[in-house]
């Protein structure tokens, strides 16, 4: 990189909720301390995760009927800004379903050397499942970071594109510290799961039926779910297995540090993902991890006995035993517990910061 000052672009759709969010604030931060100048576009007018640089927020352009006319508005936008501002990179963290927007983004809009990123298992939600297509819209690309290895290989094998990279999301250490002290006023133990719950692929209402029938709600230890979505069938789950004094649905959290720092440990469910944030943010606040080994991301970052415990993917009764093993074996409960905080340095947002400045540097 030369010595002026690099201008870079991260866009999103929004600064709130998501994982692939969450990543863009985080990098925005490790960014602009490496002396980026940093502008983060969004099209959805949400923001409540911390960030650095300068917000560019296209979702106040959008009205109540998002037609066509409204959605070339904010397109001639975005290609205005980027024409007048003259990126040295763009990063987009979107995920991309449209396939003409996005041939046109890729294609026309996006001026400068650009890096796509892939968050998910379901790669369909990031590239076109028509191979050519993908290869049209992204082997012209300065490059394409999957977030773990076996994503990577998802992608080469499907798509054969020739300039994809593994990064893994970063853990950003210092917010993490400085919220999870905060109070919560809760007189019980409990364990949490948190997400987004708005589609089936968190399954917390089978996490719900699982906890019920573990030993946890005989020991008075409770569950606590953080995350926006449908709660109606969460709470059909929880009236159907007869835990309505056990389980508490919190919704949306701004700071969800303060809780799971103070879990007994964290439970992930999912029938897929792509490199679980919500892990590696528990193995942070010194919270073990039960997890499903699933698609993609849970084993790179657990280590099944050291860090917490990896189940069998989608065996509900192993499940439950593995939550039932975390409140019965104290001995490699506290192991586990011990050695949260160190099994993510690979993680940390210098580390993983330094693999972006290192891509970037490579042509």
């Amino acid at each position: 990189m030369s010595h002026k000052k690099n201008k870079i672009a991260l866009i999103g759709y929004r600064l709130s909720g998501g994982g692939s969010d969450k990543v863009m604030a985080n990098l925005s931060v490790f960014f602009e301390n490496q002396g980026f100048e940093v502008d983060i576009i969004i099209v959805l007018d949400e923001v409540s995760f911390p960030y650095s640089g300068k917000l560019v927020n296209l979702g106040l352009l959008k009205n109540k009927s998002n037609g066509l006319f409204n959605k070339a508005k904010r397109l001639w936008a975005l290609r205005k800004y980027l024409n007048e501002n003259k990126f040295d990179f763009i990063i987009d963290f979107r995920f991309r379903t449209k396939i003409v927007q996005e041939l046109i983004l890729a294609r026309f809009i996006y001026n400068t050397k650009t890096i796509f990123t892939v968050h998910s298992f379901l790669i369909d939600h990031y590239m076109p499942n028509n191979s050519r297509l993908t290869r049209l819209m992204y082997n012209h690309c300065y490059a394409n970071v999957a977030i773990s290895d076996e994503m990577k290989t998802l992608i080469e094998n499907k798509h054969q594109l020739q300039n994809v990279v593994t990064i893994h999301n970063p853990v950003y250490v210092e917010e993490i510290q400085n919220k999870q002290n905060e109070n919560i006023y809760f007189n019980f133990n409990f364990i949490i799961a948190v997400g987004q719950y708005e589609n089936q692929i968190k399954q917390f209402d089978q996490l719900i039926s699982s906890y019920s029938k573990s030993i946890l709600p005989q020991k008075n230890i409770h569950f606590v779910i953080v995350g926006n979505g449908d709660k109606s069938k969460l709470k059909k789950a929880i009236l159907e297995n007869k835990v309505s004094d056990f389980v508490h649905l919190l919704g949306y959290q701004s700071n969800p540090f303060k809780y799971v720092s103070k879990a007994k440990f964290l439970v992930l469910s999912s029938k897929n993902e792509g490199f679980p944030n919500v892990i590696l943010e528990s193995l942070a606040c010194k919270t073990p991890v039960v997890s499903f080994d699933c698609d993609f991301g849970p084993r790179d970052m657990i280590t099944s006995l050291e860090n917490g415990i990896l189940v069998e993917n989608q065996n509900w009764v192993k499940l439950t035993e593995a939550m039932n093993v975390f409140v019965s074996d104290e001995v490699l409960y506290q192991n586990c517990k011990q050695n949260a905080f160190e099994s993510i340095q690979p993680f940390l947002l210098e580390k993983v910061g330094q693999q972006w400045l290192n891509l970037m540097k490579a042509n």
